[in-house]
């Protein structure tokens, strides 16, 4: 009973004295936070005392950071001696010796663990750990190497040297490794191409990787891995033809349906390459009508097309061509629930571009009496029917078809687009009390664009009706606008210069400037626009397009003008002067990578 009784006294007097050990531990620990180091070395040299190597690493890194390298010395000899088979005290004796600035003494310690590093992978790869632990990361790297040698294996501890040559932003190394890596494991290729843009920095280093490539495909022509990737190097470049030059050659070599091509002319779209994603479409369509790809093909060629033509400056001939494109794909595929798409982007064109209403609202008239549309695209199709009713001066059909959208999808953005739509209407005609009480209950729409245009009309006309309760000089700003809307920037010019000649003094000054901007951009002119948008800045800093001209100049001059710094500045403008703007954080974000910042930082 008596040595019961003393045992479950020596396990009570146990916990205790952990539990008092850990409260000690957790003030050292909030010492060092507040920088008092010396008051944290006295807890950890008395706990490591009391409870020896349990305590070490706490120990001896606050002796380091307060320099007191022989007493880390002296520990760590001793722990050494006690435990020789343990490599963790032989490695932080290297970092004492390196923190001292003796670094012979350092790497005579490494290479000797290096020289006898045994011949088992878990070893080898704790090893390597410790050292990384350590802050190590060459000799961790280096114990990897040896350690494949040991191993005959040049295929071990991939991942790890990846990951380390990437901590080190070793782009050479990384780099090689990945080309022998992905030859046997083509599936990382999406990681590898992750890997390269958050290391690389420049030219230069995708040059020494197009080097790398170009030299192993001249050796190994077949392994086709190394062309996807240089594919891929082109697009970075933004050497576009090149890129599509390296997937065709590939896929001729290997025969297929195109899958590839395809892919990437979707990719070239995007990036606004539409010479090299037409050829890419035309090299599909060559293949014949067979290919499961035709008819996506002929599709993307033509909405690419319409891109290229309707995002730059183009001829009447251009979109008259244009035109025909689409009729003969409806004619070949006929007008069903398939082409439904095909038969809306002309009547956009016809509209917009041709200005042929009449053609444009017959073409939707049938495009919805097609049945069974997918719901979302008869919505849409729908609001451009009455769009293409207000154009063609027939308001109450326009309000009709809007109200219609409006109620079919309820408490959705859909309805929320439509019910814009009829309040700009009424905007354009002159109904001002009536547009701004649609607009009053849209400034509230979930959709953050909706309700930030919403917001930014229902201010224009409170703004512009209040001294003059019809709106008179408003109304002609609303003419321009619907010309605008109607891409007739001849017209809508000269109705804005009407303005203030009508009516000098009137408080439409910004928002003329704004509207005249737009039509600049519209058109490719963005040498004109810059004055405008900087005199909006500097004659009207704090009204309601400020922002938005601050943030249009640095989009300009970073994507148009390619004036970087000007970019940068006018993007921290947004920053520093117009902390509430919507555009906030997309300034930061562009703002950060003009600066330099990494991706991932």
């Amino acid at each position: 009973m008596r040595v019961l009784f003393t045992t479950i006294i020596f396990v009570l007097l146990g916990t205790v004295t952990l539990f008092a050990q850990d409260n000690e531990l957790q003030l050292a620990m909030q010492y060092n936070a507040n920088g008092e180091t010396q008051k944290a070395l006295e807890i950890y040299e008395k706990l490591y005392k009391q409870n020896n190597e349990t305590y070490y690493s706490y120990y001896v890194n606050t002796l380091l950071n307060l320099k007191k390298f022989d007493e880390a010395e002296n520990i760590t000899k001793k722990l050494q001696r006690k435990h020789p088979g343990i490599n963790q005290y032989q490695i932080m004796l290297g970092t004492i010796y390196t923190q001292q600035g003796k670094l012979d003494k350092a790497n005579t310690i490494y290479d000797y663990l290096l020289k006898n590093l045994p011949a088992d992978q878990m070893e080898i790869a704790s090893l390597a750990n410790q050292f990384y632990q350590n802050a190590n990361i060459d000799y961790a790297i280096k114990i990897f190497i040896q350690g494949r040698k040991l191993l005959k294996n040049d295929e071990a501890f991939t991942y790890e040297l990846i990951n380390l040559y990437r901590f080190k932003r070793d782009k050479v190394s990384l780099t090689d490794e990945y080309l022998n890596f992905l030859p046997a494991n083509p599936s990382f290729i999406t990681q590898a191409e992750s890997n390269f843009a958050i290391v690389f920095e420049g030219a230069a280093d995708y040059d020494l990787l197009k080097a790398a490539l170009l030299r192993r495909i001249q050796k190994d022509p077949q392994q086709t891995i190394y062309v996807e990737l240089l594919t891929w190097q082109y697009m970075q470049q933004k050497e576009y033809d090149l890129a599509l030059n390296q997937a065709l050659a590939l896929s001729r070599r290997q025969n297929d349906d195109g899958n590839n091509i395809y892919e990437l002319c979707r990719t070239l779209t995007a990036s606004e390459a539409y010479d090299a994603a037409i050829r890419g479409y035309e090299y599909i369509i060559a293949k014949g009508a067979g290919n499961p790809l035709y008819i996506p093909a002929k599709i993307e060629l033509i909405n690419t097309k319409n891109l290229k033509v309707t995002t730059g400056k183009y001829l009447p001939a251009d979109l008259l061509g244009l035109e025909q494109d689409y009729i003969a794909l409806l004619t070949e595929f006929g007008r069903n629930n398939n082409t439904v798409f095909a038969m809306q982007k002309l009547a956009n064109l016809q509209a917009f571009k041709l200005h042929k209403l009449n053609d444009a609202q017959k073409l939707l008239e049938s495009a919805i009496a097609i049945p069974n549309i997918r719901t979302e695209l008869l919505a849409s199709c729908k609001l451009d029917l009455g769009d293409v009713y207000m154009l063609n001066n027939l308001p109450w059909e326009a309000t009709l078809t809007y109200s219609q959208v409006e109620k079919g999808f309820e408490n959705t953005n859909i309805a929320q687009d439509a019910k814009f739509r009829n309040a700009k209407m009424a905007y354009y005609t002159g109904d001002f009390t009536w547009a701004k009480g649609q607009l009053d209950v849209l400034k509230a729409a979930t959709s953050q664009l909706i309700a930030n245009d919403a917001l930014n009309l229902l201010l224009l006309i409170n703004d512009n009706t209040a001294a003059d309760s019809a709106g008179a000089a408003l109304k002609i700003y609303a003419r321009a606008d619907l010309q605008i809307f109607a891409e007739q920037p001849e017209k809508a010019l000269m109705t804005l210069d009407s303005i203030d000649k009508k009516f000098p003094g009137n408080s439409l000054s910004d928002d003329i400037l704004m509207a005249k901007s737009r039509i600049f951009i519209q058109q490719k002119n963005y040498n004109d626009a810059v004055p405008l948008l900087k005199k909006i800045f500097n004659d009207h800093p704090t009204e309601l397009w400020a922002d938005d001209a601050v943030f249009m100049l640095g989009d300009i001059y970073e994507n148009h003008l390619d004036d970087k710094t000007s970019a940068k500045a006018w993007y921290q403008k947004i920053i520093t002067d117009y902390p509430g703007s919507l555009w906030i954080n997309e300034a930061r974000k562009r703002f950060r990578l003009l600066r330099g910042d990494k991706a991932d930082s």
